[in-house]
């Protein structure tokens, strides 16, 4: 039975919207599933869709969000946890290959949501393009604390290899892909902190 717009907090009618979106965008795809059915499953009216959600556009932009937050929080807690930056680097690897083995994995949501929405001025490809930007700048922060090598192509290296490991984790066995991507941010590590070689003199 769909509830009526009085019944419950708007903050609730929200929530419920949001997290049936979550859960079908990401299993289904996006284009694929409409408002009617995010609607029904949230049961809400219509009218508190849009009260929340001026469009479809505007929920999915929130999905991605709810993401992002996500990650970052996650981001976060392996920083306050105060251990090395080389470690910390390892812990966000090993988060990765956690979502990777979890059940109902189908790769990486921004990267799925991308490649239905590939006009670079829209607002979806927006916010996947604002999520990567600080994936990689917090990885660059983590690999400028390690080593003297330049960060920033060792970091645009991690993000390469996470988005290889998302990518192949719902084609492949999760264990060997996750075992892969975790060898291959070791190398990346020891090719980061290993020691630059001087210019022979002329």
């Amino acid at each position: 039975m769909v509830r009526s717009e009085s019944e419950g907090r708007p903050s609730e009618a929200r929530n419920r919207l949001l997290a049936t979106a979550s859960r079908v965008f990401y299993a289904e795809g996006i284009h694929s599933v409409g408002v009617d059915r995010i609607v029904a499953e949230a049961q809400v009216t219509r009218a508190t869709f849009y009260r929340h959600f001026p469009s479809k556009e505007s929920l999915v932009v929130a999905y991605l969000e709810a993401a992002d937050h996500v990650m970052r929080e996650r981001a976060a807690a392996a920083v306050a946890a105060g251990l090395p930056a080389a470690d910390t680097v390892r812990a966000v690897a090993s988060a990765i290959g956690e979502d990777i083995r979890s059940p109902g994995f189908r790769g990486c949501a921004f990267l799925n949501a991308v490649a239905e929405f590939p006009d670079a001025d829209h607002p979806v490809h927006q916010a996947v393009l604002a999520h990567r930007q600080w994936f990689l700048d917090t990885v660059t922060e983590l690999l400028s604390k390690i080593g003297e090598r330049p960060a920033e192509p060792a970091a645009r290296h991690f993000v390469m290899l996470r988005d290889g490991a998302m990518a192949a984790g719902c084609l492949s066995a999760p264990e060997l892909v996750c075992e892969t991507f975790l060898l291959g941010v070791e190398g990346l590590l020891e090719a980061h902190t290993a020691p630059t070689r001087s210019k022979p003199s002329a």
